[in-house]
C-alpha cells in the first residue's frame, strides 16, 4: 500500500509551509506529495494568507525535492484552457525530472469562481472529456507532427504540441462517485482512478464500475491503479487523537467513520480494510499543515507495518 500525502492548501497555507511538508514528506519516506487546487477557503477557515496556485507551487517543489511524486487532487478544469494545462504540466514534469501525475475534474465550487472572475459553464463533464482528449492528444503526438482537434467547446489547429513531457506517459488520475459517466471516462483516459472521502462499501461498489467499465473498453481492469482520499487524524493514545482532530475543527468519532482516525493500529487495520477492495493506495487529506510530528508518527507506526 502506498501512502502518499494530501494538502488543502486554500485553508490557510504559504508556499515555505508547503515546501516544509513536502520535504518531509520525502524524508519520511512517503510516495508523493499532492496537493488541491482551489482558490478559496472553505467552511470555517479564513484561508489567510490567501491561496497559493497549484502548478506555481508544484513548479517550486520540482526543484526542491528530488524522490516524491508531484501532483493534484484534483486540478479543476474550468480554471485552465487544455492547451496552456498541457504545457504547464509538460513543464513542471520536465522541472522534476519526470515525477509529475495529473489528477484532473470538472471543477465543482461555484464560489470561488464568483470570487475570482473565473466563467463557471453548466456543462462542464463534457468540457472535461474534451479537455483530457486533448492534454493527452497532445502528449502523444510524435515530435515534427501537428494536433488538430474541432469538439464542442475546444479547437486546436496545427498544434505543434510542445513541449513534451520528460515522461514518456504521464499519469493521469481521474476520479469522483458518479456511477456511469466517471467509470467511462476513467477506463478511457485514467492510469489511476480516485475516490474522495468513501466507505469502503461505496469504494467497492466504486471501483467494481470502473473495472467493468475498463474491460468494456478494452482494457485490463487491472491496468490502472485504485486508490483512496481519506483524511488522516492518527494518535499515539485517544488524548492525542482528540487534540489533532480539535485542532482541524473535528470530532474524533466522526472521523473514525469516516476516515482513518485513532492508534496508528486502528489506522493499519481500517487501511486493510479499503486494500481488501482492492485499493493500493492513499492519500492522507493532512489538514494541519503545521503538524509534522503527524507525519513522523504515521511514518513510523502505520507506514512502516504495510510494507
Amino acid at each position: 500500500m502506498d501512502l502518499r500525502i494530501f494538502t488543502e492548501p486554500q485553508q490557510g497555507a504559504t508556499y515555505d509551509t508547503l515546501l516544509a511538508v513536502a520535504k518531509a514528506t520525502e524524508d519520511l519516506g512517503f510516495d508523493a506529495f499532492f496537493r488541491s487546487d482551489h482558490y478559496l477557503s472553505m467552511g470555517s477557515a479564513d484561508g489567510l494568507p490567501g491561496p497559493t496556485d497549484a502548478w506555481i507551487t508544484l513548479a517550486g517543489l520540482a526543484r526542491e525535492t528530488r524522490r516524491i511524486r508531484l501532483g493534484t487532487l484534483m486540478t479543476a478544469g474550468t480554471f485552465r484552457l487544455p492547451g496552456v494545462l498541457a504545457i504547464q504540466v509538460a513543464q513542471v514534469d520536465q522541472m522534476s525530472g519526470g515525477r509529475v501525475e495529473l489528477g484532473l475534474g470538472a471543477g465543482w465550487f461555484e464560489d470561488e469562481h464568483k470570487a475570482y472572475g473565473i466563467p463557471f459553464p453548466k456543462e462542464k463533464f463534457g468540457r472535461l472529456e474534451e479537455q483530457l482528449a486533448i492534454v493527452t492528444g497532445l502528449w502523444a503526438t510524435p515530435v515534427g507532427e501537428r494536433f488538430s482537434y474541432d469538439g464542442t467547446y475546444y479547437h486546436l489547429t496545427d498544434s505543434p504540441a510542445l513541449p513534451k513531457p520528460a515522461q514518456t506517459k504521464v499519469p493521469v488520475l481521474i476520479g469522483g462517485h458518479g456511477a456511469k459517466r466517471t467509470p467511462r471516462l476513467a477506463a478511457r483516459y485514467a492510469d489511476e482512478f480516485n475516490i474522495p472521502f468513501a466507505s469502503v462499501e461505496d469504494s467497492e461498489r466504486q471501483f467494481k464500475r470502473v473495472r467493468e467499465a475498463a474491460e468494456q473498453a478494452g482494457r485490463s481492469a487491472g491496468d490502472l491503479v485504485y486508490s483512496n482520499a481519506l483524511v488522516a487524524c492518527v494518535g499515539k493514545d485517544d488524548a492525542e487523537v482528540a487534540r489533532r482532530a480539535a485542532a482541524i475543527g473535528r470530532q474524533v468519532d466522526e472521523l473514525k467513520a469516516n476516515g482513518l482516525a485513532g492508534s496508528p493500529a486502528e489506522v493499519v487495520d481500517k487501511i486493510g480494510r479499503y486494500a481488501e477492495t482492492g485499493a493500493s493506495r492513499i492519500y492522507l487529506q493532512c489538514l494541519d499543515l503545521d503538524d509534522l510530528d503527524h507525519l513522523e508518527l504515521i511514518s513510523a507506526r502505520v507506514q512502516s507495518q504495510l510494507s
